[in-house]
């Protein structure tokens, strides 16, 4: 057990390695990135501006660094279980960044950034629930292979828009850094601080307009990070309430698809992009569900002014987190 002021000592430490890493290293990587013609359009913006993509490598530099210095400064298995974790969903992304591969490989493949946790014992017995706890040790293990693809694939699915992706991680881990503080370690807390430093700092250059995109790459990693990190610290439950406008999205998407499908491979696009370059949803029979989609069911609105609706939803979610947390606190406490 730390003490509070290795506790505080730890976690200055692995907040600004995370923070300053991907801050200051991220302007290189849009240079090398340009360099090498790795760009994409920025598809909603007038004249198709090219954008570097992925943010992933820079991304794994500075998280990866940071749960290293955790690790070795407290031999803590859940923090190496969360760090091997992110890994192997950043090299899945990346393998994905080079090339488009079918729609089930990202899902089957995470399936890999869920055994360090298995292995490394990084996760308890019991399901924590709003109103109690449920022991389930042998229904839980299959339950980390079916977290790790849905939290991974689910940020991944929600990265549709200028700077949507890395805000929406950052509010989400807020109600989770509360829930493991309370029902979960001391350390997996820590490991919890360079996922929010982070993605703070890579969000100055993922917002709008952004500057470099995640890629499938820093997306998945995000996801899986988060989803380890819930699983760790004993926080599943209130893990996903803090995601469910992704977690939404993720579900309309392949209600209205019917099957597991890359996004880049849908022929019939969501929405549709107007004169103006306001986006629209679309009225194809055929276009799939999504949370945008939704969004502009009441009619036309700019890629910003979507990005507040999102943002607002998350907000109000992180809330309801919130609220979930302090139920559960108080029935512990009867």
């Amino acid at each position: 057990m730390l003490d509070n002021t290795s506790f505080v000592i730890y976690g200055v430490i692995v907040s600004a390695i995370s923070f300053l890493l991907i801050y200051f290293l991220t302007p290189f990587a849009i240079k090398s990135l340009v360099a090498k013609k790795r760009v994409v359009p920025d598809a909603h913006k007038p004249d198709k501006p090219s954008v570097p993509r992925p943010a992933g490598p820079v991304m794994i530099v500075g998280l990866a660094a940071a749960e290293i210095v955790l690790y070795f400064l407290t031999m803590n298995n859940a923090v190496l279980a969360i760090l091997l974790t992110t890994i192997i969903a950043f090299l899945v992304g990346y393998v994905d960044d080079k090339r488009v591969l079918p729609g089930w490989f990202k899902p089957v493949a995470l399936l890999g950034a869920a055994i360090p946790l298995v292995i490394l014992g990084a996760h308890a017995t019991n399901l924590n629930l709003v109103f109690g706890s449920a022991f389930i040790p042998l229904l839980y293990v299959p339950l980390i292979f079916v977290i790790i693809p849905i939290t991974g694939n689910t940020v991944n699915s929600i990265d549709v828009l200028n700077g949507v992706a890395s805000r929406f991680v950052i509010i989400a881990s807020i109600p989770l850094m509360a829930s493991i503080a309370i029902f979960g370690n001391v350390e997996v807390f820590l490991a919890a601080l360079p996922l929010f430093f982070g993605t703070l700092a890579l969000y100055k250059y993922h917002k709008f307009p952004s500057k470099i995109f995640p890629g499938d790459s820093g997306t998945l990693l995000l996801g899986a990070m988060y989803g380890a990190l819930a699983i760790a610290g004993s926080s599943e439950i209130i893990g996903v309430i803090a995601l469910l406008p992704a977690v939404m999205n993720s579900f309309l998407f392949l209600a209205s698809v019917k099957r597991i499908v890359e996004h880049r491979q849908v022929k019939t696009r969501p929405v549709v992009l107007l004169e103006d370059y306001r986006l629209a949803a679309s009225t194809e029979k055929l276009a799939p569900a999504t949370l945008v989609r939704l969004i502009l069911a009441d009619g036309p609105l700019g890629e910003k002014e979507i990005g507040h609706k999102i943002f607002r939803l998350a907000v109000f979610t992180a809330l309801l987190a919130f609220a979930s947390i302090a139920i559960q606190f108080a029935i512990l406490r009867l």
